[in-house]
């Protein structure tokens, strides 16, 4: 079987060990480190690590003081999390449709959902690719709003040499799949001195000092020991990434004829980390997209579907007050037909082969 992933930490195994030998295993100078070289990738003043990538969003929100009835606008497709993180800060999410081009919200769905109780804007930045940046940001700023990038999939992406992350509080997942992991983990990147010194202190039950409590915070704190896991692979990012890189623009080119197969994009400005590769199985394909996934799981080929629903229609949100349903038909669709193929950096050349041949082989092309 080709994985959808494989995760790969041998390198981090001395600095791991030098965490247990020094007695210091909760968050200390082994986080600091991983912060700073964090803060270097993604191009800004702050890094403050926390527990998972969830934990990121909830603390961005947190530290921007909203009340309740306050709206954050999203998007409607994506991880769980984010929805779920609104909901645990204590606002309301309401949704802006996606763009089939980049799988990310549509600014003019964007501007169109802000309201007077809308407090934050909150694009995710999907699948390594950045959303619209040149058009949401001013957004933000024309209209008060604060800025939260949901970036769990996108560390080392750019927009216009922008790096994901740079525009206001970047919120990133280094859970096992991610491009960097720490197996669980997350980071709040921010140019705001005030605001990464409020989440400092936050994720700190609330304390600057020992036993100087300022806020009613939390245990929102990484440990060493993950910290220890993620420092090597920071270091390596560039040559990682350049691999999905090419793993990506060589299953374009096996897959570009396929009739049926819309395949991923990389737009104008913007520099495509990867996460994901993620296909569209349209109408007009051999097979829908359930039948090509489960015949290439069936033939050794590994595959997701990231995600099968939009995120607000599972029964749980249907009658929950925080949660603002809207009409969404580009998300309605692309959950239909989205289809994610191996482009991690452990793929061989003849695996990228074995993956664009049974693709052909299950959709006769």
């Amino acid at each position: 079987m080709i994985p959808i992933t494989v995760v790969d930490v041998a390198d981090a195994e001395p600095l791991v060990i030098e965490v247990l030998r020094s007695g210091v295993i909760a968050q200390g100078p082994m986080v600091k480190r991983f912060e700073d070289a964090f803060a270097e990738v993604a191009g800004v003043r702050h890094a403050v690590a926390v527990n998972s990538g969830t934990t990121a969003l909830v603390a961005s929100i947190q530290v921007l003081d909203l009340k309740p009835g306050d709206e954050v606008v999203t998007s409607p497709f994506t991880f769980v999390a984010t929805l779920n993180a609104i909901l645990e800060a204590g606002a309301t999410a309401r949704f802006a449709d996606i763009s089939e081009d980049d799988f990310c919200v549509d600014p003019d769905a964007v501007a169109a959902a802000i309201g007077p109780r809308t407090k934050v804007l909150m694009p995710v930045h999907l699948y390594g690719q950045m959303a619209d940046m040149s058009r949401i940001a001013p957004l933000a700023q024309n209209n008060g709003l604060a800025l939260v990038e949901d970036a769990a999939q996108a560390v080392g992406a750019s927009f216009a040499g922008n790096k994901a992350g740079s525009y206001g509080l970047g919120c990133f997942s280094l859970y096992a799949t991610k491009n960097i992991t720490t197996a669980e983990g997350g980071v709040i990147t921010t140019n705001d001195d005030e605001l990464a010194d409020r989440l400092r202190v936050l994720r700190n039950q609330g304390m600057r000092a020992r036993y100087q409590y300022e806020v009613a915070g939390h245990n929102y704190r990484l440990t060493d020991l993950h910290a220890a896991v993620g420092i090597p692979q920071l270091e390596k990012l560039a040559t990682v990434t350049e691999q999905r890189q090419r793993n990506a623009e060589a299953l374009s080119k096996g897959l570009a004829d396929v009739p049926g197969l819309r395949l991923p994009q990389v737009l104008a400005d913007r520099t495509h980390v990867w996460h994901q590769y993620t296909v569209l199985v349209g109408p007009d394909a051999a097979v829908d997209r359930d039948e090509l996934s489960a015949k290439l799981t069936e033939k050794g080929v590994g595959n997701g579907i990231y995600y099968p629903k939009v995120v607000f229609d599972y029964d749980c949100y249907r009658d929950h007050p925080g949660v603002i349903a809207s009409d969404v038909p580009v998300t309605a669709r692309v959950a239909q037909q989205a289809l994610s193929l191996p482009v991690h950096p452990k793929l061989t050349d003849s695996d990228v082969e074995r993956v664009v041949g049974t693709v052909r082989e299950v959709l006769g092309a």
